[in-house]
């Protein structure tokens, strides 16, 4: 069993850093800015909108998982926002920290209920999504283990792991795409410019190119939780980012603190991710002011998008999962690999879908309906004076890199 789990990480390792050259590369070179250029209002609506829509399985199925605990999260998540309505004390108190707060008292319930013997008797299902010991991290993770490079030996590359990793790899600079347009608005910031999300993608790569090098078993890409996040506590300070990403590396050493956090049972986030991946979706609708809304071509670009964005990735979903392979299934394994994780993805789907029908269905005569006016002087490094203030770099990166990769 351990062999076969290093022989993993190693095969894992391998396909991450094949694949991160290709978020570098489409990154860098401005491949992406370029192609972040054919967007619209009318493209990002439906994208944005399945960056939160599209995981509706990690929701409320989760959740009823184990009811007791994930329900009454849900509850509270919901009374939190009517608590801070009550008075101006109690507004900043619950808008700040009534997740948080949320969280500590359900976790200590479900701690409380694993203690006393509920969960003594039951399937070992239910076990796992209701305990708090579940699987005995506390018990068996090392106080101090520092991760280095190739730890889990060297690097097996394989056409076959790497062309699945470079699809996911593709997968994930579509959904990040549409994760930052939704930080960008909830934070109250202007879109973000083509050269900043070229940066994004390019930086993204780079990160998994560390990944693969220091043995993680999966790849960077934005968190859609942080985003939801963002719009439920309305910090969007860069300085939280910080603090956070110290923590992480923190945990990531003294493995019996990561251990005592990853008791929480996960019907517990997935009641978080009910509000949080419902604000992304929301978000995503509100960018449908800057354009016209009687525009029956707008409305027929916006709904087949979206439509095909929940279709499309159920149907090699649940293809996937009755058939033991993808639709997409030729003499080329690698080419099915790329295909099917690509339309697997509904952020993937809705942007290629709607970039399409956006800038072919009668584009020239519909600027204006487009939201064009109002969206393009964005998408340009100097076409906003706030273009600065809100993507410039921290403290002084800006002088040891040379411009063209800012």
């Amino acid at each position: 069993m351990i062999t076969r789990f290093v022989h993993t990480m190693r095969a894992i390792q391998g396909s991450l850093i094949v694949s991160s050259f290709v978020n570098v590369t489409i990154g860098y070179s401005k491949l992406w800015g370029n192609y972040s250029r054919f967007f619209s209002p009318v493209i990002i609506v439906p994208a944005v909108c399945v960056v939160g829509l599209g995981l509706f399985e990690r929701g409320f199925p989760q959740v009823a998982k184990c009811v007791e605990i994930g329900l009454p999260m849900l509850l509270l998540l919901v009374i939190g926002q009517y608590l801070k309505r009550l008075h101006e004390r109690t507004h900043f108190l619950f808008e700040r920290f009534a997740l948080l707060i949320c969280l500590v008292i359900i976790w200590a319930f479900a701690a409380v209920l694993t203690a006393g013997g509920a969960y003594n008797n039951v399937r070992e299902k239910t076990k796992l999504h209701c305990r708090t010991d579940r699987s005995y991290l506390m018990s068996s993770a090392p106080w101090v283990k520092i991760p280095y490079p190739f730890q889990w030996g060297a690097p097996i590359f394989r056409a076959s792991h790497v062309f699945g990793m470079i699809g996911a790899t593709l997968v994930s600079s579509f959904e990040s795409t549409g994760a930052f347009y939704a930080a960008a608005r909830l934070a109250g910031a202007t879109p973000p410019p083509a050269h900043v999300l070229s940066r994004s993608i390019g930086l993204q790569g780079v990160g998994m190119l560390l990944e693969g090098i220091f043995g993680s078993v999966v790849g960077t890409t934005a968190s859609v939780e942080n985003v939801g996040l963002l719009g439920l506590t309305q910090i969007g300070s860069r300085r939280v980012v910080q603090i956070s990403t110290g923590f992480m590396i923190f945990f990531s050493i003294f493995g019996e603190f990561g251990a005592f956090f990853a008791s929480i049972p996960f019907p517990i986030f997935a009641a978080i991710y009910c509000v949080l991946f419902g604000l992304v979706a929301t978000i995503g609708i509100s960018f449908i002011q800057f354009t016209n809304n009687n525009s029956m071509r707008n409305i027929y670009i916006m709904g087949l998008s979206l439509f095909l964005a929940i279709s499309v990735p159920q149907y090699f979903n649940e293809f996937t999962v009755s058939a033991g392979n993808g639709p997409v299934k030729t003499n080329a394994g690698w080419f099915n690999d790329i295909l099917n994780s690509i339309f697997s993805s509904s952020p993937t789907v809705a942007f290629l879908v709607g970039t399409i029908l956006d800038n072919t269905l009668d584009a020239m005569n519909t600027a204006e309906d487009r939201g064009l006016p109002w969206w393009v002087p964005f998408q340009k490094r100097n076409g906003d004076v706030r273009n600065d203030e809100f993507y410039s770099f921290p403290i002084k990166v800006h002088e040891y890199i040379p411009t063209r990769y800012l």
